[in-house]
């Protein structure tokens, strides 16, 4: 698991490897993972964009952007949270994800973005 508090804005990961979508020629590895974003500020904040960094180890880095989270741009008010789940293809059984999420502040319409902390993706049999 990891977590971050910056500007405000509480960001929780938990991953999982998922075997059962796995392709089971070993050339592509799925992982989910759930994020809780808590906004601890006093205005109300919408979540815009999203931008991730996931390193495919010897394989280089994938950029993935794009508005809202699974089809949605949530508006978190002051001490909600919201939390959904997505997943994720590495192309090696080793990997990490690490990114930033856009977000404005519902009164003064400021922009602001907020780190997502680096994670680590790997395949459990890799470690024994």
């Amino acid at each position: 698991m990891s977590n971050t508090t910056a500007v405000g804005i509480g960001i929780n990961v938990a991953n999982k490897f998922r075997q059962e979508v796995t392709n089971s020629s070993g050339s592509l590895f799925v992982h989910s993972y759930e994020i809780s974003i808590v906004n601890n500020l006093k205005s109300p904040v919408k979540l815009l964009s999203r931008e991730w960094n996931i390193c495919h180890l010897m394989h280089g880095t994938s950029h993935v952007f794009g508005e809202g989270v699974v089809g949605k741009q949530p508006v978190l008010l002051p001490g909600q949270d919201y939390t959904y789940t997505s997943v994720c293809e590495l192309l090696t059984p080793i990997g990490s994800m690490h990114g930033k999420y856009v977000f404005q502040n519902i009164h003064s319409k400021e922009l602001f973005s907020v780190n997502i902390p680096k994670f680590d993706l790997y395949y459990p049999p890799i470690l024994n």
